[in-house]
């Protein structure tokens, strides 16, 4: 018999304990089947016309890791090559904005046979952001001959809401639309050192989120 990693254990206790409750939610909206054949790729773009917020880039390449991941990963395309490939059209002050935009760019002579030459069967925009909705509590801290300590109790909820719209740019069609919502409480309580209990909703948004694109693109909601 192995013996136990006490090490290992006290960790993944303690991850537990330092973790924060998040309730995620996921939606899908279905428009057409989808399919996804061998060397179709997938690329995501965030919408950056937004003047209140910018999709965090961070989230965007984490929908993408794990859209990649595993023994079943998309192709994934990247971002800015495509952007380069297609350019001018999609360049943040030329990209559409819309449904009825983007149809209207898929239609300008050239767009499509340029698409095809990227390989890129599947478009994601991927809108949302992350944003401390409430909190409260009060902390000080103070240093002395005795040493320095922190007294008090903060907390603060955040919500994660992201949502991507796929487009089929083989048939020029928009697909569905997937959003993802995770929202969390984190609390930093201190009595001498403050302990960070952290609610992750970017994490479980874009686990969600990726998740459900997957299933999406793959799955023949016919079956």
């Amino acid at each position: 018999m192995k013996p136990i990693n006490l090490t290992l254990i006290v960790a993944l206790l303690t991850q537990a304990l330092l973790s924060g409750c998040v309730t995620a939610r996921i939606e899908e909206a279905r428009h057409t089947a989808t399919g996804i054949n061998q060397g179709d790729a997938v690329v995501i773009l965030t919408q950056r016309q937004n003047v209140d917020y910018q999709t965090e880039d961070g989230f965007v390449s984490c929908v993408g890791d794990e859209l990649a991941s595993g023994s079943n990963g998309l192709e994934m395309h990247g971002e800015r090559e495509f952007m380069d490939e297609m350019f001018p059209w999609f360049e943040p002050s030329h990209a559409p904005t819309h449904a009825i935009a983007m149809r209207e760019l898929l239609e300008r002579p050239g767009v499509t046979e340029r698409i095809a030459e990227t390989g890129v069967r599947y478009l994601v925009w991927i809108d949302g952001t992350t944003q401390v909705i409430d909190g409260g509590g009060n902390m000080s801290c103070t240093v002395g001959a005795g040493g320095a300590g922190c007294f008090g109790f903060q907390w603060w909820e955040n919500d994660s809401s992201y949502e991507a719209s796929i487009w089929d740019l083989e048939t020029t069609e928009h697909v569905g639309t997937i959003s993802a919502d995770a929202v969390g409480t984190s609390y930093l309580p201190a009595v001498v050192v403050p302990i960070p209990i952290i609610a992750r909703t970017k994490n479980a948004a874009c686990n969600g989120l990726a998740r459900q694109i997957r299933q999406f693109l793959v799955a023949d909601p016919t079956d």
